[in-house]
């Protein structure tokens, strides 16, 4: 009984930990720098206590299943020896997890009413779904084709700067020749990618596989599928952005 209420008691310290920093930070500057009193106190002190909850709860659901199943079907799909089920797994797996990720789903809705007012697409409803829908569509299809190369460079072994190095000069590139209006919104896309449901699975995924190969050494070969992640949509938006 007690082992249990640790295990249940352990991510709620530790998310209590995470935002001290934050609290104390944000009290300094409001009682001491701005000296103004917190408005609505109470609502603020609920809705941290909510936050805190939903991090612990957040953090325990990762550990209890995310993780664990990243992992086992990445040794599944290693001791299948299905190369191509593999590359149709990983693809899939960046390309729903990157479709469903809030963060991008907020992005893409404000970047379609901005596009709205500024006049780059007609100020509709319809047109604001299809601009946000379209612009979703190329992220977690640029994800998923990251996932698929860096699933690769586990394979073969491949030193993972050689392709970092090679995705920002292409970025760079893109950058010279992208609509100076999509190019904000094609770097924010790389940040937003890798977020909460992303991040769990990809990085399970590239630690199992890494794990179950022989040869391959999981810190060296296991991370860096983020890397990829966060690098191709920046390519892609802009590649949108100029078709569009």
């Amino acid at each position: 009984m007690i082992q249990t209420i640790k295990r249940l008691l352990a991510p709620l310290l530790s998310s209590a930990r995470d935002l001290l920093p934050i609290v104390l930070v944000v009290s300094f500057f409001q009682l001491f720098v701005l000296q103004q009193p917190f408005p609505d106190l109470g609502k603020m002190v609920t809705g941290m206590l909510f936050v805190l909850l939903g991090m612990a709860l957040f953090i325990r659901g990762l550990e209890m299943g995310l993780f664990p199943v990243g992992e086992s079907m990445a040794y599944a799909f290693a001791k299948k020896g299905s190369l191509l089920w593999l590359l149709i797994f990983s693809f899939l797996l960046g390309f729903g997890t990157t479709i469903a990720e809030p963060a991008l789903i907020a992005v893409a809705d404000e970047a379609a009413t901005v596009a709205a007012n500024g006049g780059m697409i007609e100020a509709t409803e319809a047109s604001r779904d299809e601009y946000a829908l379209g612009l979703r569509l190329t992220v977690a299809m640029s994800v998923g084709f990251a996932i698929l190369v860096g699933v690769i460079r586990i394979l073969k072994g491949w030193p993972i700067h050689y392709l970092i190095s090679t995705g920002y000069v292409g970025v760079v590139i893109m950058t010279a020749f992208a609509p100076k209006e999509i190019i904000g919104i094609a770097y924010d896309s790389g940040g937003v990618t890798t977020s909460t449901i992303t991040v769990p699975l990809v990085t399970a995924l590239g630690v199992g596989l890494a794990s179950s190969i022989s040869g391959r050494n999981p810190m060296v070969d296991g991370f860096g599928l983020i890397a990829f992640a966060s690098l191709t949509p920046m390519i892609f938006v802009m590649a949108y952005g100029m078709i569009i």
